[in-house]
């Protein structure tokens, strides 16, 4: 009997042995086949994230938030692959849009180079579909690059690249305008009246009638000069645009003889803005003209009152002395 009684505890013992053997089988094969399919998922949401299709996906977002992980994105394919065209390309796209957006001079200055390097990059093994694109986006930041520091070191390679874009049949409505301000950089003034008038058939903008006023002037076309520059005042809002223009309408005024015009149009600023140093700098010009000189030196020293190191006056004053 105790025999039998002892048997058959421990086929029981055995039996509970089995059955938990059985549950922590399952419980860990549960836990492994968890862990596989974590890693797998993770990695490859980690992958998707740094994928070319996620480039696609951040750029096509258009906003400050999608180029900055398109930046961020387009860094890591480099480091796996220097040569990975397309990372370059969007490297350099993304750093042009942030560029754009900062305020900051030095930071927009350091994106807009890094644009240029990659993009350049980008130009020796892109297709031929994207090459003038490319070109496009590498002569709008080498503009870009000259604007941000005031100097134009860059023009002709804007010149070049925007040209090469257009000769690939690559168009869009701002290369006119580019091309007008970078020919007029370059000293080419009838090719940038070319380029200018040719961007104002796509968009009449007040900055636009200027630009052409100004190279128009520049050209000594003053007849021409005065309706952009007139145009300009008779539409526009922006004040610091209308005093330019006015202040080359006094110009132009004073070359043709039109002092009293001339004089209108100095006095026209001063009303709204007593503090324009070229303002009086150009009434002095104006006196000077009509044998006041002691106006003129007047209003030569009001405007080095408001701009001490204005060169014009400065001069002008200095040679009153002798």
């Amino acid at each position: 009997m105790k025999s039998g009684y002892k048997s058959d505890r421990i086929k029981r013992r055995k039996s509970r042995l089995f059955k938990n053997l059985i549950i922590l089988a399952v419980i860990l094969t549960a836990i492994a086949a968890v862990s596989i399919i974590s890693y797998n998922v993770i990695y490859s949401r980690l992958h998707s994230e740094y994928s070319e299709n996620a480039l696609y996906d951040n750029w096509n977002l258009k906003t400050t938030e999608g180029f900055k992980k398109t930046y961020e994105i387009s860094d890591v394919l480099i480091q796996k692959n220097p040569l990975n065209n397309t990372a370059r390309t969007f490297r350099g796209y993304s750093a042009f849009m942030l560029a754009e957006s900062e305020p900051d001079y030095n930071l927009s200055k350091n994106y807009l180079n890094e644009a240029i390097a990659n993009l350049r990059i980008a130009l020796i093994g892109c297709s031929r579909e994207t090459y003038p694109q490319v070109c496009y986006m590498l002569g709008k930041a080498y503009y870009y690059r000259d604007k941000a520091a005031s100097y134009n070191f860059y023009a002709d390679l804007t010149v070049k690249y925007l040209n090469e874009a257009l000769d690939y049949g690559f168009s869009a409505p701002d290369i006119p305008h580019l091309l007008g301000l970078s020919y007029d950089a370059l000293g080419e003034t009838d090719k940038s009246i070319a380029a200018l008038t040719k961007a104002l058939i796509n968009n009449e903008t007040d900055t636009l009638l200027y630009d052409i006023g100004r190279q128009y002037f520049k050209n000594k076309q003053g007849m021409t000069a005065r309706q952009y520059l007139a145009r300009v005042i008779h539409i526009s809002k922006n004040d610091e645009l209308i005093e330019k223009s006015r202040l080359l309408l006094g110009q132009i005024y004073i070359n043709e003889g039109e002092y009293q015009s001339a004089e209108n149009e100095f006095n026209s600023i001063l009303e709204k803005n007593e503090n324009s140093a070229d303002a009086h700098y150009e009434l002095g010009v104006l006196y000077e003209k009509l044998g006041d000189y002691v106006k003129a030196r007047y209003e030569w020293r009001q405007c080095r009152k408001i701009q001490v190191n204005h060169p014009g006056a400065t001069k002008k004053l200095l040679e009153a002395r002798k």
